[in-house]
């Protein structure tokens, strides 16, 4: 069990279902920063400034917690896509993506705020994209509404029918928090999981 307070540093209900698995008592708390990339940032360093930038901003307010801040960016030859926010450019993200190769960067943090001291990790995810029409697109985005979600893809959804192939070392990363990687920077701060003398 965590010494300290756990905290997500997320509004994310997939993040928090994520989280849940875990067993662990946590709260969540939204983070407010702004989430735009830098002019000139790769995909994969905006995902891991956005993670700590989120952790961050939660430490400031609970000085005695361990915060885990989470990030994603989706990466089509290395232009970035994160959330939509509305049809008009869920549909645009998704029309680019279609038949071709999408990376998503899923970076976390954990930070511990008593010290400041975090650890920082980007998981990424390959997924081959289906070659989709104009009208299944937008089929897919009335049933769906993925608008907050990075590159409109709503993998724990319908969103995994827009998907021929995806590889990644951690299955739960394209949901938006990889927990093989959380579970080792948890224990490599002395969070313990599990009573291992039980």
């Amino acid at each position: 069990m965590p010494l300290q307070p756990l905290i997500l540093a997320s509004s994310s209900v997939y993040r928090r279902e994520l989280l849940s698995r875990l067993r662990l008592p946590f709260n969540c708390v939204s983070p407010s920063i702004d989430e735009t990339a830098l002019p000139g940032e790769s995909p994969v360093a905006t995902a891991l400034r956005l993670a700590l930038a989120k952790a961050r901003a939660v430490a400031t307010a609970h000085p005695q917690a361990l915060i885990i801040g989470s990030d994603q960016v989706a990466d089509l030859d290395g232009t970035p896509l994160g959330k939509p926010g509305d049809h008009a450019n869920a549909a645009r993200q998704l029309r680019a993506m279609r038949g071709r190769r999408v990376v998503f960067h899923t970076a976390l943090c954990v930070l511990d705020a008593a010290n400041g001291s975090y650890r920082l990790e980007n998981v990424s995810t390959t997924v081959q994209m289906r070659d989709l029409s104009d009208a299944q697109i937008e089929r897919y985005l009335q049933l769906e509404q993925p608008y907050d979600c990075a590159g409109s893809a709503k993998a724990e959804s319908l969103g995994i029918a827009l998907t021929e192939k995806i590889t990644s070392d951690d299955p739960t990363a394209l949901i938006g928090l990889p927990l093989i990687t959380l579970v080792s920077l948890l224990q490599s701060v002395g969070c313990r999981l599990w009573d291992e003398a039980s």
